[in-house]
């Protein structure tokens, strides 16, 4: 199995110790020494790479392909977004699934805030602004936040996609969408569902 991109490891750890084998893959230096601090072994590998190309030797390897967790649409260009898909297809085995989650553009939209805050246990208030671009898809978002640590403010951006667009993008490589369900729940994605869940199935020759 393949957790792409893996961050901290929390989900490779975990699926680990359930008896998969694991690699975990991210871009981050910083991220992954604390990945590995959790524990490496013979059923836990991390490497350091881009999604958009992961190793060669790495081709028709895995049953399974996680991309969890709103780890998906931050590069630039759509184009880069089809290349992580395509790539996630060609390290799979025919048959092989992908487990794909992050926000639905449909839900995001239908409910969308423009601005709200929260107090932490800590006494740190987070604020967000955000704004969606329709033609480009990304979501803007900008937070900031006052606390006990001391103050701050970051901006980043995602492309959202509806379940349609991405299943479409992932047809184009040869993955076709098998279940689609309303974030971590078992119910079926509905149009007003902020995050989604969606199984591929590699095709077979």
């Amino acid at each position: 199995m393949l957790d792409c991109p893996c961050g901290q490891g929390r989900h490779a750890h975990l699926l680990a110790e359930n008896g998969y084998v694991v690699d975990g893959l991210d871009y981050s230096a910083n991220l992954l020494e604390v990945a590995k601090a959790r524990g490496t072994g013979a059923s836990l590998r991390y490497a350091q790479g881009d999604m958009r190309k992961l190793p060669a030797r790495w081709s028709g390897r895995f049953d399974a392909v996680v991309n969890l967790f709103t780890s998906f649409g931050f590069f630039d260009a759509p184009s880069d977004d089809r290349r992580v898909l395509a790539e996630f297809a060609r390290v799979l085995k025919p048959g092989g699934l992908l487990v794909w989650h992050g926000g639905s553009r449909d839900g995001v939209m239908a409910k969308f805030l423009a601005r709200d805050w929260w107090t932490t246990a800590d006494g740190t208030i987070f604020a967000q602004e955000r704004r969606f671009d329709p033609l480009s898809g990304f979501l803007h978002v900008h937070t900031s936040w006052r606390g006990p640590d001391g103050d701050g403010e970051r901006e980043h951006k995602i492309r959202l996609y509806s379940a349609t667009h991405l299943a479409e993008r992932m047809a184009e490589v040869g993955l076709v969408v098998e279940q689609a369900f309303d974030g971590w729940t078992e119910r079926p994605l509905h149009r007003r569902a902020g995050e989604m869940l969606l199984v591929a199935r590699k095709d077979t020759p």
